[in-house]
């Protein structure tokens, strides 16, 4: 089997002369280049597995090279080699689409981790995201982004509403890409305990604290050569955006209770149905942070903004129900006219309720329930004001609708919208309902 090639560009003798012979020991044949210029000459002349290239170079840079190799050897993995602290430069250069990054000085351990994932990238067969159902414009591109996100080691952080599927996303990330056969943790920020934090993310050393009877693997150590995905990181306390930034900026862990740091290699996923944007202009997230995971942005569209998408979705689920039901017009047009605040989620609960329902085999627009019924009725009826209006008062009557049929217990109220606890209580006083 014809051994992996490398290209290393780098103007300093005894880097080159390191990074040789580390990729040396992995069995990997190199060529090496001192400028932008040879490296593009070299680029053009071989068919590299992977390529390893310094910021600061005589004839250019090292971000001027990853964006011309977008274009001109765009199959080739290219981490770059940043001065230490420069976060902005290595953010930077994962935008414009480098794999991963290294900070001087090198450490061999992290290098050899970063050189295993870009070749996993190469041989890896990336999935065209065919459990994200929709044949929609904005599910076409959102598919080709997760294609082209799962090539790299970048954080991406996932917009949209509650109920959209942004945990399949994340999924779909990790599976398309080199880190597919390690693990892919799930955690919802807003569901531990502030208290148990710090040690449910970085793990515990045994008597570290009252309770703390055997060492104790975190979140982070789990995910070692996988994914972790932080939903709705939003929820994240102010002192722990601080910790899982140094995290994400070192690679680096250190338990409750130990003396030492640990290394980690993870890639992290982050979702949030919250405006981040604004959280960091009212002081409520971190800019810092906020920067640092949203290298990549990848927004789902909600489910009233991939039209003929939710009849695609109905059929699919009710198949996976196992469900001989059908849709006639009345439920199709239904489904068509409804706004779905709680997306696909609702679409899900709303089906799983229509089947019970239905006594022909059929479903028809009263199966669906009358709230599916009367919201349908109001989209179609001409409504004045903004969009965004129109979408804020459609969420606000079916809350209350939900709250009324449940005698105001927010957690039934919950579940029938098919929202979390904390998902309505936050719709609750964003709409301004007493």
């Amino acid at each position: 089997m014809k051994k992996p090639l490398a290209l290393v560009i780098d103007d300093e003798p005894d880097i080159c002369e390191l990074l040789t012979l580390t990729l040396g020991r992995m069995d990997i044949r190199t060529e090496s280049a001192a400028d932008v210029r040879s490296a593009k000459a070299l680029l053009r002349k071989h068919r590299f597995d992977i390529c390893l290239t310094d910021m600061r170079l005589p004839d250019g840079d090292g971000l001027e090279l990853v964006d011309w190799m977008q274009s001109n050897a765009s199959g080739v993995p290219v981490a770059v080699i940043t001065a230490h602290g420069n976060v902005e430069t290595a953010v930077q250069a994962l935008k414009l689409g480098a794999f991963d990054f290294i900070s001087k000085p090198l450490d061999l351990g992290n290098l050899r981790s970063i050189i295993e994932n870009a070749l996993r990238v190469k041989a890896a067969a990336h999935e065209d995201g065919s459990e994200l159902l929709g044949e929609s414009p904005q599910m076409q591109e959102l598919r080709a982004m997760i294609d082209k996100v799962s090539r790299s080691q970048a954080p991406v952080h996932i917009s949209g509403e509650s109920g959209t599927g942004k945990e399949l996303v994340a999924r779909l990330i990790h599976e398309s890409g080199p880190r597919a056969d390690a693990p892919f943790v799930a955690v919802n920020c807003g569901a531990i305990p502030g208290e148990l934090m710090e040690s449910e993310f970085f793990g515990h050393r045994k008597g570290s604290f009252t309770g703390a009877i055997n060492d104790k693997a975190g979140l982070l150590q789990c995910s070692e050569n996988g994914t972790l995905f932080l939903d709705e990181i939003a929820d994240l306390p102010l002192a722990m955006q601080v910790k899982l930034l140094r995290v994400i900026q070192e690679k680096k862990v250190r338990p409750v209770g130990a003396s030492q740091e640990e290394s980690v290699d993870v890639r992290i996923l982050s979702a949030t149905h919250r405006n981040l944007a604004e959280m960091v202009a009212t002081d409520e997230f971190r800019e810092d942070l906020y920067y640092r995971i949203n290298v990549i942005e990848l927004h789902v569209p909600a489910l009233r903004e991939r039209g003929d998408d939710v009849l695609l979705l109905a059929d699919f689920i009710l198949q996976r129900l196992d469900s001989a039901a059908s849709l006639d017009d009345s439920a199709r047009t239904a489904l068509l006219s409804y706004a779905f605040p709680g997306n696909v989620r609702e679409l899900e609960n709303m089906l799983e309720r229509a089947v019970t329902l239905c006594s022909s085999g059929t479903i028809s627009a009263a199966d669906l329930q009358t709230r599916a019924a009367a919201d349908a009725s109001i989209a179609k009826a001409p409504l004045a004001g903004k969009l965004g209006d129109q979408v804020e008062n459609i969420q606000r009557q079916a809350i209350v609708e939900a709250l009324e049929k449940t005698r105001y217990n927010k957690t039934a109220a919950a579940k029938l919208l098919g929202l979390s606890f904390r998902q309505l209580r936050y719709r609750i006083k964003k709409l301004g309902i007493e």
